[in-house]
Formats: C-alpha cells, structure tokens, sequence
C-alpha cells in the first residue's frame, strides 16, 4: 500500500499531529467517481488515471503537510532600518473549496520591518503553503497576512491576492475575463491610509 507521510495542523490552534496520506484508498476513491460519471476505468486511457489522480492531489494539497516553521526554516535577520519592503508577483495555484475547481493569480506582500526582515524567497514558500490548500481567496490573504506578521513582528504588513477562478468560467456564469481581489492589511497598513496608499502604489506599477 503507497502511502505519503504528512503532518495537519488543526485549526486555530497551532497543533501539529502525524499522519499519513493514503494514495491507495484514494485511488479507488477515484475510480468509484469515475464509474459515477458513466466511465470506464478499465478503459486504456484511464487504467492508471486514479493513481495519477491521487499522487496529483497530494501534490496539489501538499499545503496541508506543510508548516510554517518549516516555510521559514529560520530565513530571519537582524533588519537594517524600517522602510517598507514589497514582493510583487508571487504566483499561486489553488483549488475553490466550493467546487474544487482551480484558480490561480498573483500575490503582492508588503511591510515594514521592526527588527526582523524574512529572506524573501521565503515569501513564495509562505504562499505556497496557504495556496496548496483547499481555499478561498480572502482566506488565502488573511493567512499569509498572519504568517508574516507572526514570523516578522512588523510594524504592518499588507497582501493582496488577485486571481482568476475556473469555477467562474467554466461554469455557473462561465464568465472568461472577470477577476478577483482580496486584501488583508494588518497593522500601520491598516490604521495609516498614507502606508495603505504608497504600498498599493508599489504594487500597481507592478502591471505598468
């Protein structure tokens, strides 16, 4: 039996217990579904689609086997001074947790160090984390406003998430161009409107 070894962390508590993921069992979950949508797994094309299947899920969940202790990996150093400092870009790839549909985008994080700055590939490992989760794109903010706040104790810190869902365009409104953005500013991002304003400045030219 395949499994993949993991670790979860429960909800709003910050505990982290052992567990493991079980690709056999999700596979013949797989294959159940695709008997349920009038297909054959036997068929040549789809003999091995349920374990591709659940090896690409616990790829695409692999959030959950994720901590941040780990995403950090003590990237952490003595900050030089406390202007603002802003990553643009960071790319990210989710599933809706309404359908389990994928949608995808960019984040843009910024804030203003105290005494600590984060080595900034650890950013995108933050994002990645949160991202590779079933989510919702406020949530999705919020989380990795948190996590670098937690981690760097700044005096603020802002994040934007702009994406566009699959669970708009290829159902439901089946709409091709709308996007979406969520925002989460904690901080002097949020009480000062002059902070709030030169970050999301930063991060528009970003597209110019």
């Amino acid at each position: 039996m395949e499994r993949v070894e993991k670790t979860v962390e429960l909800e709003d508590t910050g505990l982290v217990f052992e567990t493991d993921l079980d690709i056999d069992r999700m596979s013949a979950l797989v294959e159940a579904w695709l008997r349920l949508i009038g297909e054959d797994p036997s068929r040549e094309g789809l003999k091995d689609t349920p374990q591709r299947v659940a090896r690409a899920w616990a790829f695409l969940t692999r959030g959950y086997r994720q901590n941040l202790a780990e995403a950090v990996n003590g990237a952490l150093f003595e900050a030089e001074g406390s202007e603002m400092v802003v990553v643009k870009g960071i790319e990210f790839y989710s599933l809706c947790e309404h359908h389990l549909l994928p949608f995808f985008g960019q984040v843009h994080i910024g804030y203003i160090p105290r005494k600590k700055v984060l080595g900034l590939s650890k950013f995108a490992r933050i994002v990645d984390m949160y991202a590779r989760r079933l989510q919702i794109q406020e949530r999705l903010a919020v989380q990795i406003a948190e996590a670098v706040a937690s981690v760097t104790e700044p005096e603020g810190v802002g994040v934007v998430v702009e994406g566009v869902h699959l669970c708009m365009m290829m159902r439901g409104v089946e709409k091709q161009h709308s996007t979406a953005t969520a925002s989460a500013m904690r901080g002097v991002f949020k009480t000062d409107a002059k902070t709030r304003g030169e970050f999301l400045r930063l991060i528009r030219s970003s597209n110019q």
